[in-house]
Order: C-alpha cells, then structure tokens, then sequence
C-alpha cells in the first residue's frame, strides 16, 4: 500500500529558528484490537528530524513503508506514546529495519506483554525525560488517562506537542477499555497539557492535528459529558 509523507509546516522551520528540527507525518492503515474487539483505524506516525537523524513517533502498521520515509538517515530512537497494539505491534520490527532502540514507558508494560509476552522494550521513558534531535529537545510529559503510561513529548522550540492518544482534534482520548480512567486523563489534560502555551500545535496519533487554543475552551464541555 502506498503511503504519502507529508512534511509539517512550522513557523519555527525558518533558517535561524531556534528548533533545527523539521516534523513529517505519514499515515498508516491497520487494525487495534482490545478487551476482545477488533476495529480498523488508521494512525499518524510522526517523523522529527533533519537531513541526517530523526525520531520516530509510535511507527504503527506498516514499518517497510515507514522505514522507506525515513530513508538513509540515522534513527536515534523510536518513542512510543503509549502501549495499544495499533501503537506497538510492529514498533520492534520496524526497530529492527532501521536498528533503533524502542522506548516505552513502563506503566504500559502490561499492554506491552499482550503484544510481546516476557520481553521488554529497549529503554524506558519517564516524566521529564529530554530527547535531543537537530537542535530541538522533545520533553517527555507522563499523561496517564487513556493508558496508564500514556505519554506526550512537547517540542517548546518548535510550539508543538505530539500528543498521543490523550488530546485530540475535539476532546480526550478513549477511556471506555481496560487500564483507562476518564478521571485521570481530564487531570492529566489539565494540569499537563493545557497548561502549555495557547499557539501549540497539537499532533495527534489519529486524525488531524488541533492547538491548545482551539481544545482549551471545551475542557468543561468534556468533563460534563464524561467522556
């Protein structure tokens, strides 16, 4: 199946720019399946780099097509929002082609072994942890909620936060599943996320990007609809 690159525009990707890093997102067509039930979804994956190195944001559904986006650069390492089999089922083998280490943070480790039993990801991420790309620095930000390692990684220099399954274009992510908690994403939205400066871009793990602007608004909205 062929799959188009898109490369994110950013003010930030003017010469001179405080983040170097440029973003690319490609999307991928598969199947995430939990608690008994199957569903087809299709997944952003999100690509942040330059000419020479990247990272790679939770590589779902197709690693050849993802590794071939990549092409000759140098994957440092390949980061996992969150542990959901449409997230991970294929993150290792994509880690393979390109031979990067996988990270994950481990209070999905749960979700992990339901897609591979008695292993463990390469490296762990925990809140707070910096990844350093072209001049930019991705900050991990724990968001428990929608998994209960659920984690989004904010991009200051570039005003963009790659959100996961947490925050998306309309309000939280899913909490209806097993290891999710509505209560906990609303608090992780709030006291993590909209926190941030209102002109971040929001990139989202499925559907299209927003902006803590444009979601900020509605946060009592979701609350009262309780999802």
């Amino acid at each position: 199946m062929a799959h188009e690159v898109k490369a994110v525009s950013t003010e930030k990707d003017a010469p001179g720019a405080r983040g170097g890093a440029r973003i690319e997102n490609l999307v991928t067509s598969g199947t995430f399946s939990l608690d008994g039930g199957t569903w087809d979804v299709d997944n952003n994956v999100w690509i942040i780099g330059n000419d020479t190195e990247v990272f790679v944001i939770d590589p779902a559904h197709d690693p050849q097509a993802i590794a071939d986006a990549v092409g000759s650069r140098t994957v440092k390492a390949v980061l996992l929002t969150h542990g959901h089999d449409d997230h991970i089922r294929h993150a290792r083998d994509f880690a393979n082609l390109v031979n990067a280490p996988v990270y994950l943070n481990p209070d999905d480790q749960i979700l992990w072994e339901a897609v591979f039993p008695d292993t463990e990801p390469d490296a762990r991420i925990t809140d707070g942890d910096v990844f350093e790309i072209a001049g930019t620095e991705l900050v991990a930000l724990h968001t428990p909620g929608h998994s209960p390692g659920s984690t989004c990684f904010y991009a200051e220099s570039l005003e963009t936060l790659f959100s996961g399954d947490t925050l998306f274009n309309g309000g939280p992510g899913a909490t209806g599943r097993s290891y999710s908690d509505f209560g906990t994403i609303i608090e992780s939205i709030k006291s993590r996320l909209l926190s941030l400066p209102s002109e971040t871009v929001v990139h989202t793990g499925h559907g299209d990007s927003t902006s803590i602007a444009a979601e900020a608004p509605h946060f009592e909205e979701w609350v009262a609809r309780g999802h």
